[in-house]
């Protein structure tokens, strides 16, 4: 899905640079592909908590506290993300002994309100400020982004302490995935305004950092997450999942590099 609509954005630059300019106020739209179900947990432990931003949205959460004295990972989704579709994830977070506040955006999952880059930061935001209003420190919580949510995390992260980022499947902008699928609209791309600039942010990041990708990405080219590697402050990790594709990571082993990476970078 994310791909098709990158391709789309990649077009649609490329009509407004031939000169029909008012289709390009339409391009953030292709970005968000917001699923509004609203689904109830059925993972043991797991319940719905509402979160309210400071611009007035209420945002659906999916929660699991960890126990004592785990780690709290704060998820962010991708562009399409669902709670319901990750529960091999949120079993393998609980069976190594952390919790989750998995924030869905606005216009997502029951939230209310419409998504933009704008107000994704301010969603990440208002989930790091849910955990340290009921006890969290800063060394509970592991700052984790999936595709499109790995531009929120990055952001959240070069702005608020945490104990690691980590970020699966990321990119250095939007606007460069929509280059590299689409090359000969790379002049026109810049256009797009909700870009999710990884790579401006990045190195304002000083914690560890953990980027995993699939050498098979059929969304994000592999070396989108090698180039925001190289941009990263240390100490940092990069894991190359061989055949992995985009959506496959936790099912191929994400977690059996999450936990000795967070074994190697203890609270301090």
């Amino acid at each position: 899905m994310l791909k098709r609509i990158l391709i789309a954005i990649a077009i649609l630059f490329g009509l407004a640079a031939t000169g029909v300019g008012a289709l390009a106020i339409n391009a953030n739209r292709f970005i968000y592909h917001p699923s509004t179900a609203v689904v109830a947990p059925n993972i043991p432990g797991v319940t719905v908590e509402h979160i309210h931003t400071s611009d007035g949205q209420t945002l659906v959460a999916w929660y699991s506290p960890p126990p004592h004295g785990g780690p709290v990972f704060l998820f962010f989704d991708g562009n399409g993300g669902r709670p319901q579709v990750w529960g091999g994830r949120w079993r393998r977070i609980q069976q190594g002994g952390a919790g989750f506040l998995a924030v869905y955006y606005r216009g997502y999952s029951g939230s209310t309100g419409a998504p933009s880059e704008a107000g994704l930061h301010e969603d990440a935001r208002a989930g790091y400020d849910w955990l340290t209003a009921h006890g969290y420190s800063a060394q509970d919580i592991v700052i984790h982004g999936f595709s499109l949510g790995t531009g929120v995390a990055v952001r959240l992260a070069a702005e608020r302490p945490a104990r690691a980022l980590i970020l699966e499947a990321p990119f250095t902008s939007i606007n460069d995935v929509a280059s590299e699928h689409a090359p000969m609209f790379a002049s026109s791309s810049s256009m797009i305004t909700d870009s999710f600039a990884s790579r401006d942010w990045i190195a304002r990041v000083h914690m560890p950092v953990l980027i995993v990708h699939g050498d098979h990405d059929s969304v994000v080219p592999f070396d989108e997450g090698e180039h925001l590697y190289e941009l990263a402050n240390g100490p940092k990790q990069f894991v190359r999942m061989p055949d992995s594709d985009h959506a496959t990571l936790v099912r191929d082993g994400l977690y059996d590099h999450v936990w000795p990476f967070l074994a190697e970078h203890p609270r301090t």
